[in-house]
C-alpha cells in the first residue's frame, strides 16, 4: 500500500528501533502519534503517558482524539496515526482486508464480575413499556455508522432475543447521546461510565447488559498499520510494553484496589470528563471502571465471532480470514 511522505519517514527513522526495547529505542526518542477516545477504557494509554513509560521506551507520544472507531482505523491507515485503540468496525476489517491494518493486541474485555457495557432506553420508550431487552422488537438503535461495534453489538442483543431492531446511525457518540436523552431513538449500548451518569440523571434507563450477550466480548484492540507491524518489530513491542505497564497501574488501583485510587482518577480526569471539576467527574469515572486485558492479552475466539457476524451482514468480503485481520505475533492469545 503507498504511504504517505509522513509515513515513509518515519519508517526509515524508526529502523533503528526495530531490534527491541534495548539501547537504539531508548535512545531514539521517536514521535508516535496515538489514536484515542475520550474513554475510561483507554486509560491504558493515558497511564503511559503521564507516568513516562512511553518515554523510558524512547517513544515521544503524541496522544490524537477521535469520537468513533472507522475515522480513527482510516487514519492508522493514511499514517496520520501510527496506533490505536479502538472497537473492531467494519471500516477497519475492509482495510485490513487491502493489506493496511493489523490488530496486534486486546484492550478491552467483558468479564464476568466486573461492570461492563450497559444497554440504555429512552425515557420516552421506558415510559412506553421498553424495560428489558426483549423487549426492543421494533425499535431504534443507535449506532455511530454501520458497521461499528454498537451496531454489532445490537445485532447480537436482537439475534438472541429473536427480533428485530433498526439501527440509525448518528456519526459521533455525542449525537447518539443527544437522540437518546431526547427520544429520536429508543435504545443505545455504551460503557458504564458514560450509562450511569445518564441513568442517574433520569433522562434515560438501563435495562439490561451486554455481557449477558456477549460475556466474553473483546470490546477494544490495539492495532496499527500492517507495514508497521512487520517492519518495525522493536518500536511495536516497546508500544505494547508501554501500554501494557499503564494497564497494570490502572488494574491494580481501580480493580483490585491495591492502592492510589485518588491519584488514577486525578490522573484519567485529564483526560475523560475534563469539563467537569474533580468532585463532579470522579463518581462517573471510577462507576466505568472495566477491567483492561492485561499484557493486552486478546481473545481471539471473539475476533472470530465479529469477523463472522461482519461477513454474514455482507458488511466486508465473506473472503477475509481472521490472519489478514490479526497479528498473533506480539501478545499472548485466548479464547473464551
Amino acid at each position: 500500500m503507498t504511504r504517505l511522505n509522513r509515513r515513509q519517514t518515519l519508517g526509515l527513522l524508526g529502523a533503528a528501533a526495530g531490534v527491541g526495547l534495548a539501547a537504539p529505542a531508548i535512545a531514539s526518542g521517536k514521535k508516535i502519534v496515538v489514536g484515542a477516545l475520550r474513554f475510561t477504557s483507554h486509560a491504558g494509554s493515558f497511564v503511559a503517558v503521564e507516568r513516562n513509560y512511553f518515554a523510558e521506551a524512547g517513544l515521544d507520544v503524541e496522544l490524537r482524539f477521535f469520537e468513533a472507531a472507522q475515522p480513527m482505523a482510516v487514519a492508522i491507515a493514511s499514517g496520520d496515526v501510527d496506533y490505536a485503540v479502538t472497537a473492531v468496525s467494519g471500516g477497519l476489517i475492509s482495510l485490513a482486508d487491502k493489506g493496511a491494518i493489523k490488530v496486534i493486541g486486546g484492550a478491552l474485555s467483558e468479564e464476568a464480575g466486573i461492570d461492563g457495557q450497559k444497554i440504555l432506553a429512552s425515557d420516552a420508550a421506558f415510559k412506553a413499556g421498553l424495560t428489558s431487552p426483549a423487549m426492543l422488537d421494533g425499535k431504534s438503535f443507535g449506532v455511530t455508522q454501520a458497521g461499528s461495534s454498537f451496531h454489532y453489538m445490537g445485532s447480537k442483543v436482537a439475534e438472541k432475543e429473536g427480533i428485530i431492531m433498526s439501527f440509525k446511525p448518528l456519526q459521533k457518540v455525542g449525537a447518539v447521546i443527544g437522540a437518546l436523552k431526547s427520544g429520536q431513538i429508543d435504545a443505545w449500548s455504551i460503557v458504564p461510565h458514560i450509562a450511569k451518569p445518564l441513568a442517574g440523571s433520569g433522562a434515560v434507563h438501563i435495562i439490561g447488559n451486554i455481557s449477558d450477550y456477549l460475556p466474553a466480548y473483546q470490546v477494544t484492540t490495539l492495532f496499527t498499520s500492517a507495514k508497521t507491524a512487520s517492519d518495525e518489530r522493536g518500536q511495536t513491542a516497546d508500544y505494547l510494553a508501554s501500554y501494557a505497564k499503564g494497564v497494570a497501574d490502572y488494574n491494580a488501583a481501580m480493580i483490585a484496589r491495591e492502592g492510589g485510587e485518588d491519584a488514577m482518577v486525578d490522573l484519567i480526569h485529564k483526560y475523560v470528563y475534563t469539563d467537569r471539576p474533580r468532585e463532579k467527574a470522579a463518581p462517573s469515572i471510577i462507576n466505568g471502571t472495566m477491567r483492561l486485558n492485561e499484557g493486552a492479552k486478546l481473545n481471539v475466539a471473539s475476533m472470530a465471532d465479529q469477523l463472522g457476524w461482519f461477513q454474514s451482514e455482507d458488511l466486508v468480503s465473506k473472503d477475509i480470514t481472521l490472519d489478514t485481520l490479526v497479528d498473533t505475533s506480539y501478545v499472548e492469545t485466548f479464547e473464551a
